[in-house]
């Protein structure tokens, strides 16, 4: 999927992320399906693949670095594995997390590395499946069938970040950085959210909040 100049976004709370991922837990449960490890797809899969682990009791839980995205939106033209598992998983029941199925690529990735470990069973998880998206889990909290970003609370500060730093003239405060955000993507960010964003992800601005 293409990343336009300017798109609509949806910021998800972290009780939404409860939610879906013990709507995943269920989903998961009912099916049957036990799995042995749990596989994290880093970054994004990381906090759901914790939740899914302590819902489901499973105790080995691992994760891959699987880069597409080289920050917020900005996006790389396919997807890597950059650090793969550091152990096999010879005969293991696996379930590949991650927070969103955009493109499908990074499953893709996971997947033929995973297979290659020796899992005997995959199945696949995420929080949101976007129906653009090449490749289908085998469980999601919620389909998402008009694309939009969506921000997940583990990534406030990255996309935030990237969005303002594409934006000419830059906005030095914000207020301006309020007004933009809200005008080219949909947001509606609070203003310590924001200072938190000058402060850290932009850097000092010289500016006292």
């Amino acid at each position: 999927m293409a990343i336009k100049e300017s798109f609509r976004c949806e910021v998800i709370t972290w009780r939404q992320v409860w939610r879906l991922s013990r709507r995943l837990a269920l989903l998961i449960n009912s099916s049957g399906f036990i799995p042995d490890t749990i596989v994290a797809i880093g970054r994004g899969g990381y906090v759901p693949a914790r939740i899914l682990a302590d819902y489901l009791g499973v105790m080995d839980l691992t994760g891959v670095k699987v880069e597409h995205y080289l920050k917020g939106a900005d996006k790389q033209p396919e997807a890597r594995l950059k650090y793969p598992l550091p152990a096999g998983l010879t005969g293991r029941r696996v379930l590949i997390v991650d927070d969103v199925s955009d493109t499908g690529d990074s499953f893709a990735v996971a997947i033929d590395h995973i297979q290659s470990s020796g899992a005997a069973m995959i199945r696949t998880a995420v929080l949101h499946h976007k129906t653009v998206s090449r490749y289908r889990p085998d469980y999601f909290g919620q389909e998402v069938k008009r694309w939009r970003w969506i921000i997940y609370p583990w990534a406030v500060m990255e996309d935030l970040t990237g969005f303002l730093a594409r934006m000419e003239p830059a906005p030095r405060d914000p207020e301006t950085a309020a007004a933009r955000l809200r005008q080219e993507y949909g947001l509606r960010i609070p203003r310590e959210t924001l200072e938190d964003v000058f402060r850290f992800g932009l850097g000092d601005q010289s500016t006292v909040f």
